[in-house]
């Protein structure tokens, strides 16, 4: 069993950056796809980036070229950098590690 512990949120201006990480409890070597999801008030939760073991990466298009996704399957973490951040980012952020893992969520708040 693993647990997914994220870290990193909080409350930016937009245009500023923030950056979530997300630590395994155990080893992420064997979870082919990971990735963070999103849900932000009235709204189904989305994946915005996700990730394979062997570091293919992929976006939403909403997010594209603003996030970047990144893992270290070495120390059990899972991080995305988010950059030019917008008031629609708004919402709160899951680590998910497929095909059930998740963690508790973290709150990103982008003020205009």
């Amino acid at each position: 069993q693993v647990q997914l512990v994220e870290s990193g949120g909080g409350l930016v201006q937009a245009g500023g950056s923030l950056r979530l990480s997300c630590a395994a409890s155990g080893s992420i070597f064997r979870i082919n796809f990971m990735g963070w999801h999103r849900q932000a008030p009235g709204k189904q939760r989305e994946l915005v980036a996700g990730i394979t073991s062997g570091g293919s990466t992929n976006y939403a298009d909403t997010v594209k070229g603003r996030f970047t996704i990144s893992r270290d399957n070495a120390n059990n973490t899972l991080d995305l950098q988010m950059n030019m951040l917008k008031p629609e980012d708004t919402a709160v952020y899951y680590c998910w590690g497929g095909p059930s893992y998740w963690g508790q969520g973290t709150q990103v708040t982008v003020s205009s």
